[in-house]
């Protein structure tokens, strides 16, 4: 391989290859690299830390602000999973949640092909939803090279937003485009280059943390309570019932 291949895609040497381990060394294996995950996310807490000042500010001052997560395949995918859950979770407004998917939502469910090179589309796409300076762009990209990820955090930043760059790759070209930048360092999977793994673990719990800890700021938990919670069913119904009880 290159010398220049990020470091997610190249072979993991630390062990003999997954597929010549028995059931259960395969398994602890990969328990074991998951924990890595999140030891990679813990080096990273400063940078995390500035980041979240950063966006709470941001969102405060811009009362119309929009979080904005951009990714392509997995990261995209992660990136939706978090954000969607701020309406019910913290009541987080919808008109101040957007996402921008190399591929479009179709890409949330199948793999489209070249969606992840196409930087017109991505261009298109920051002026199609007029993404300015009041807005936060959050990109994520496990390769950190991206080409839609990278140009859209580019192109956002151009327009004065407040741009988030998290990569898994230390010399990602997207970290070039991020007003405040976060590497989660954890290097090669166990399977080659599937980033889905710990690459996509290290990102899960990083935005996690993120959005949840500027909505704890944003006064959005109370008694580590979720006090803004929305409840769309029975089920939440009666578990805020049970909240206000913390709250009070």
């Amino acid at each position: 391989m290159s010398k220049n291949t990020p470091k997610t895609e190249l072979l993991y040497l630390k062990s003999k290859p997954i597929d010549h381990l028995s059931l259960t060394d395969g398994i602890s294996l990969m328990i074991k690299e998951q924990k890595n995950a999140a030891l990679e996310v813990k080096r990273s807490i400063k940078s995390i830390e500035h980041t979240i000042e950063a966006i709470y500010k941001h969102l405060t001052l811009n009362s119309k602000g929009r979080l904005i997560y951009v990714g392509a395949g997995t990261s995209a995918r992660i990136g939706v999973q978090d954000g969607v859950e701020l309406f019910p979770t913290f009541n987080w407004p919808k008109e101040r949640l957007d996402f921008i998917i190399a591929g479009g939502i179709n890409a949330l469910l199948n793999a489209i092909e070249n969606a992840e090179d196409n930087k017109y589309s991505a261009e298109k796409i920051v002026e199609d939803k007029m993404v300015f300076h009041e807005d936060v762009v959050i990109g994520l990209a496990a390769s950190g090279n991206t080409p839609f990820t990278c140009k859209v955090l580019e192109k956002a930043q151009n327009r004065n937003a407040l741009t988030i760059a998290i990569s898994n790759n230390p010399n990602g070209e997207i970290l070039k485009y991020g007003d405040h930048k976060i590497v989660l360092n954890t290097k090669a999977e166990v399977i080659a280059g599937s980033t889905r793994l710990k690459a996509g673990t290290a990102q899960k719990i990083c935005l996690n943390v993120i959005s949840s800890m500027v909505m704890v700021k944003l006064g959005r938990v109370k008694n580590g309570v979720m006090n803004e919670m929305v409840p769309t069913n029975e089920k939440l119904r009666i578990r805020k019932k049970k909240l206000i009880n913390f709250i009070n």
